[in-house]
């Protein structure tokens, strides 16, 4: 059976038993404390925890999900993988254990000819909590499992939490015997890799207390409303209905270990190390494709770091096979045509994550040359002082500096009879992984913050938004905050966070800048409001400082905000979709929206495109735009159904979460978005958008700033009177200035020409008198000393190979200058065959040079180069070079 046919089949299962089908979410995490979705309950979070209730008291779902802690494990195991798909039913207060259980049974069980997955009941072993007997009971008198197939575990095992105080309860999971060639008998409590974990059902019933791990912790207490939350590992289903030994031999991924073998020539099964580094490619290359797909481009922090080193450690692997080329665009193609048939969008936007990844590839490859040269200099000094060990802290700053794996450091520094301290670097990786982890944890414990926030939430309701038709109103305080804490009052100085019932201010969201303004009560006090956010759905919270009187949890007040920062704000809230269709009209469906920011008079957008827009283009956009204003198109905006606004043609932002019902905002025929923002009734309002140019902020992700209304008018007067100035220097109209201009450059370009050239052929006037000046060193002619600073590196390499075909080839000849240009020391060394045949190597000797210039250097044996940071060390540097020759001699 095909994962894609059990992804139907588990959806019609619970459709048809009354769940609500929820889409998967994106893998970009709603949530502050995660980067990317890990677990098939995560969209799922503020029902379970009672931010907001659930729309259906049963849903089911097919999960995209990303895991990382064990990225080391990935390939040698026969179940460890990056990306996988979690399927769930989920019941809010419905059914409990017992509907859980039989469905269970009964999806797992029935035949397939039924619409189940047909799997043999004799093979099925069933854990439950060490207390558990309702569990216990309901898997042996209802459904009928014989209890010596049925095992008792502990809470490490068989106890669920988020691992913060809230939500927690027993779980129970249903295991599958893959027969005595994977292990010992004696089930799940014994080998977990012979009875396979495939469904955790978990339990959800029970509150639970501050504490660390899985097990040290308090349990307060029942919830208000039993829960359920089950998770079925599509890929672990798959490998038994498939019969495959592992997950890797899967339909979705067996094809991508099929591609890379015929890119690199190597048999899967020939040999364990290859079939790991097989592995690692098919299932990294997948999770790049897919979190790609929801809008993750390769950075150096969070989920665009996780991507970047999925993708990094695929890439290698594919060159620890034998991959020359570049490879990243077949391997993508084969995951996009399997995936796609559960992902259609996969399919839709195949252009822009192929432009990223081959982005992202071509700058590895960079990365790695990069690296090597590092890596050598560092081989080079450690061999220097006559170590055979390179430092820990040496791979580690490969490693986490330039990307380079540990695995390649270690193979390249054997190839040069050099050892790795992997124990120095594991610890600083370790030390590393500590801080990552200390971090997350941190972030965590916001959930308690948030506690005072839920408890507005559930005595006064949603916070409801009067701003897309009012700038002020009457409202009333219920919910007081003095500096993070609940208060009953707060006065005159105190920072405060007020929520009302009902309010004017925008929430910062979806790009747009929040509201300032000002609350005043009836008591005459007055709360000046300079921040507005959302920590919890349907809260918002107001953050200012108390200017007069006190403020009075309870009372009566009128919101008012900073109308003209609205007005402005809403100017570049609106130039911004105009400029997102008009860069989706010039550049395609690529251009898709990466992120923006809408302050007063000015914003920026983040789009897709693997190269700079030409100039040429970004004036046809700009154009275009201001086009729009001119045909005073009407601004509007309509909620409707999610599958409503699809069939209209909306664009939809990554990374942002939509529920069944959405606001859709049209600029009359030219464009429409999903969008909570606040926006002008018409284009004439804007007046003016000035493209300011655009400038690449990652890889394949390009920023466009600009200017809307008076700011724009402001800048281009500025512009007016520069050019002014300009035209009365070079006595010439305005459209005369670049032709005028670019003739003044290239009279200043010849100028230079003449110079580098007349300075050029000073020096090389000098290699006659350098060569008949050569000193003889142990047999050897060496030529070596300081030209005039200012020489260039160009000029001093050709000044080098003069001299050296100027000395007598049957003589063992060296040649090692140095100049200073722009305040750094270069040098540049070359030798004859008959000096490398004695052993004497350019390479070698500019390593030298350029460490006691304070810097590094390399080449061939017949010419190198190098550079320092010290040019008072040339005279030092000189002699070196002639200590090395005489040795070498």
């Amino acid at each position: 059976m095909e994962s894609a046919e059990i992804r139907r089949r588990w959806l019609r299962f619970f459709e048809e038993r009354g769940h609500t089908v929820v889409p998967s979410a994106s893998l970009i995490a709603d949530d502050p404390t995660l980067l990317l979705v890990n677990a098939g309950m995560v969209p799922f979070k503020p029902y379970f925890l009672g931010e907001v209730k659930p729309p259906a008291p049963r849903a089911t779902s097919v999960q995209k999900c990303v895991r990382t802690p064990d990225i080391e494990e990935v390939g040698k195991t026969t179940r460890h993988g990056t990306f996988f798909q979690m399927c769930g039913n989920f019941s809010f207060g419905d059914y409990f254990k017992e509907g859980a259980i039989k469905y269970a049974w009964e999806l797992l069980t029935s035949s397939q000819a039924d619409g189940g997955y047909g799997l043999d009941p004799e093979r099925l072993w069933i854990t439950v909590y060490l207390d558990d007997d309702e569990a216990e009971r309901i898997w042996h008198e209802v459904v009928g499992v014989p209890k010596e197939r049925i095992q008792r575990l502990g809470k490490k095992e068989n106890y669920w939490s988020m691992g913060v105080p809230g939500p927690c309860g027993p779980c129970s999971e249903i295991n599958y015997d893959r027969g005595p060639e994977f292990g010992v008998e004696g089930g799940p409590a014994v080998n977990d890799e012979r009875y396979v974990e495939i469904w955790n059902l978990v339990f959800m019933q029970y509150e639970r207390g501050a504490g660390t791990g899985k097990e040290d912790f308090e349990i307060l207490g029942d919830l208000p409303s039993k829960n359920i939350d089950t998770g079925l590992g599509l890929e672990r289903l798959a490998m038994i209905l498939q019969d495959v030994p592992n997950m890797y031999e899967t339909d979705t991924l067996r094809v991508v270990i099929d591609k890379a073998t015929e890119l690199t020539g190597v048999r899967y099964g020939a040999a364990h190390s290859s079939d790991v580094s097989l592995r690692v490619v098919a299932d990294h290359i997948r999770t790049a494709t897919m979190l790609i797909g929801d809008g993750v481009t390769p950075g150096n922090e969070g989920r665009g770091y996780v991507l970047r080193r999925i993708m990094r450690r695929a890439i290698r692997n594919m060159r620890l096979l034998g991959a020359t080329d570049l490879v990243v665009a077949e391997l993508l193609d084969v995951v996009i045509k399997t995936m796609g048939q559960q992902y259609p969008e996969l399919l839709e936007d195949r252009r822009r994550i192929e432009t990223v990844a081959l982005a992202e590839e071509a700058a590895f490859v960079k990365t790695l040359k990069a690296g090597t040269n590092i890596l050598d200099t560092a081989v080079t000094d450690t061999k220097a002082a006559g170590g055979t060990v390179l430092a820990g802290e040496k791979a580690f700053l490969l490693h986490d500096t330039w990307g380079f794996p540990i695995d390649l450091t270690l193979e390249m520094a054997a190839e040069q009879g050099l050892s790795v301290d992997e124990d120095g670097f594991r610890r600083l990786m370790k030390e590393q992984r500590e801080r990552a982890k200390a971090d997350a944890q941190a972030k965590k414990s916001g959930h308690a913050d948030l506690s005072a926030y839920r408890e507005v939430a559930d005595k006064s309701g949603a916070t409801e938004f009067t701003g897309y038709s009012a700038t002020e109103g009457e409202s009333a305080v219920v919910g007081l905050l003095v500096n993070g804490v609940p208060a009953p009052a707060a006065h005159e100085g105190d920072e405060v966070e007020v929520v009302l019932d009902r309010t004017p201010f925008y929430a910062e969201g979806g790009g747009q800048l929040a509201d300032t303004g000002r609350i005043k009560l009836d008591s005459g006090a007055v709360v000046e409001i300079r921040d507005v956010q959302q920590p919890v759905p349907g809260v918002t919270v107001h953050k200012g400082v108390v200017q007069v009187g006190e403020v009075i949890l309870g009372s009566a007040a009128y919101a008012a905000i900073d109308v003209s920062r609205r007005r402005a704000i809403a100017r570049a809230h609106s130039a911004t979709h105009l400029t997102h269709q008009a860069l989706r009209d010039a550049l395609g469906p690529t251009a898709a929206q990466a992120g923006s920011e809408n302050s007063p008079g000015r914003f920026r957008f983040d789009f897709g495109s693997p190269t700079a827009v030409p100039g040429s283009v970004l004036t046809d956009v700009e154009q275009k735009i201001n086009d729009v204003l001119a045909r005073e198109l009407d601004v509007h905006a309509e909620v409707m159904s999610m599958e409503d606004a699809k069939k209209q043609g909306a664009i939809a932002e990554f990374g942002e979460k939509y529920g069944d019902r959405v606001r859709v905002v049209t600029i009359g025929d030219f464009s429409k978005e999903l969008c909570g923002g606040t926006h002008v009734h018409n284009t004439a309002q804007l007046g003016l958008v000035k493209l300011l140019g655009e400038s690449s902020i990652g890889s394949g992700v390009r920023r466009v700033e600009a200017l809307v209304g008076v700011d724009a008018y402001r800048f281009l007067a500025r512009e007016h009177t520069v050019v002014s100035q300009l035209t009365e220097l070079v006595k010439g109209r305005p459209e005369e200035l670049p032709e005028k201009i670019s003739g003044v450059l290239a009279k200043l370009k010849d100028a230079e020409k003449e110079i580098e050239k007349f300075r050029a052929e000073k020096v090389l006037q000098a290699a006659a008198g350098l060569a008949a000046g050569a000193k003889d060193v142990r047999g050897v002619a060496l030529a070596s000393g300081q030209v005039p600073d200012g020489t260039s590196a160009d000029d001093l390499r050709k000044l080098v190979l003069d001299v050296r075909g100027r000395i007598a080839g049957d003589r063992a000849a060296v040649v090692a200058l140095f100049s200073v240009a722009n305040g750094r020391p270069v040098t540049v060394i070359a030798t004859n065959e008959a000096a490398r045949e004695r052993g004497i190597k350019a390479g070698d000797l500019v390593r030298t040079a350029a460490k006691t210039l304070g810097g590094g250097g390399g080449g061939k044996p017949d010419v190198a180069q190098g550079g320092g940071q010290n040019p008072a060390a040339v005279p030092e540097a000189i002699e070196a070079v002639e200590r090395l020759v005489s040795e070498a001699a």
